[in-house]
This record gives structure tokens, C-alpha cells and sequence, in this order.
């Protein structure tokens, strides 16, 4: 297996033996990138069976902090917290629109009951119109008979002398009438 490159050049996977040669050959600290007793701490995090955290993510830290049964156990626990959080806005959610429609319901109710007497006016007003219509057809068959009435008493009235012109008067009156 091939391992890190410690020097500059590559080693089969020893920690001790590549530590041992990048310490013993002394190389300046511009060439191999680490000091003496920078490889020497290397060196005991190799030998050490203790796991090494990395800063880069969260979830990379707790894969080497966490055995796999541990891992597995914290994220059924994740699992768990994050599907009663789910649970609890999808309750939320239900109880808005449940809200919604109660109050939606109550506006129509509102509206159906504004609509039924408006509608009630309506056949009201339809009532009246039809009422007045009927007097003033009626109104209008008296006034009728009042202008013959008078006609007829205006050629009583002159005798028999004027009766022709009065006959043709009330003849030409009646046609303008109607």
C-alpha cells in the first residue's frame, strides 16, 4: 500500500520507518514543509489508535469521533428529532387551513345570506314596478274616458249648432290620444 508523501518521495505504508528517515535525514524545513518536531507529532498521531478529527465538516468529525453502531444510533435519533419536526409543521399546516375554510365557510354563509336578500329586494321592487305599471295603465283608461266625457259635454253645451264640428273635434282629439 502506498502511503503519504513525508520528504518529497513516496514510501510503502510505515509510519515509524518514514518518520524515522524524514527525522534522521534532517532535511531543512523549506524542503519536506515540516520541522523536526512537527513529524515527530505526526508520527505520534500514527502510533496513537486514538481517531483524528477533521475541521472540514461536522459530519467528518463525528465519523471518526463516533464507532459505526454509535453513527447509526445518532442518526436514527436525528431521524427521529427531524420526523417530529416534520410532524409538528405539518400540523401547523393543517390547522391554517382548517382555519382557512372555517372562516372561508363563514364568508359564504355571509355572502349566500347577503345574495338571499338582495334577491328578496329584488323580487320586491319587481313586485312594485308591476303594480305601478297596472295603475298606470289603469290611470291612463280614466283620463281616457274623463277627456270623452268632457268632449261630449262641451258639444252638449254649444246645442245642436256646433254639433258636427264638435262630433269631428272629438274624433280628431281621440286619434292624437292615442
Amino acid at each position: 500500500m502506498v502511503g503519504p508523501v513525508l520528504i518529497g518521495v513516496w514510501h510503502t505504508w510505515e509510519p515509524h520507518q518514514a518518520a524515522e528517515e524524514a527525522v534522521g535525514s534532517q532535511l531543512p524545513a523549506h524542503e519536506s514543509g515540516f520541522t523536526p518536531e512537527e513529524l515527530n507529532e505526526l508520527l505520534s498521531f500514527f502510533e496513537s489508535n486514538e481517531p483524528v478529527s477533521s475541521n472540514s465538516s461536522s459530519e467528518n468529525s463525528s465519523r471518526a469521533i463516533f464507532s459505526p453502531d454509535e453513527r447509526k444510533q445518532r442518526r436514527k435519533i436525528s431521524n427521529r428529532e427531524s420526523a417530529k419536526r416534520s410532524r409538528w409543521r405539518k400540523k401547523r399546516h393543517l390547522e391554517n387551513l382548517t382555519s382557512q375554510v372555517n372562516r372561508m365557510n363563514i364568508e359564504n354563509r355571509r355572502l349566500k345570506n347577503r345574495l338571499h336578500l338582495v334577491i328578496n329586494q329584488c323580487h320586491v321592487v319587481w313586485g312594485e314596478n308591476e303594480q305601478l305599471r297596472s295603475e298606470s295603465f289603469a290611470l291612463w283608461a280614466k283620463l281616457l274616458d274623463l277627456y270623452w266625457t268632457l268632449a261630449t259635454m262641451q258639444c252638449n253645451h254649444d246645442n245642436s249648432r256646433h254639433s258636427l264640428s264638435c262630433f269631428n273635434s272629438n274624433k280628431l282629439s281621440s286619434n292624437s290620444i292615442n
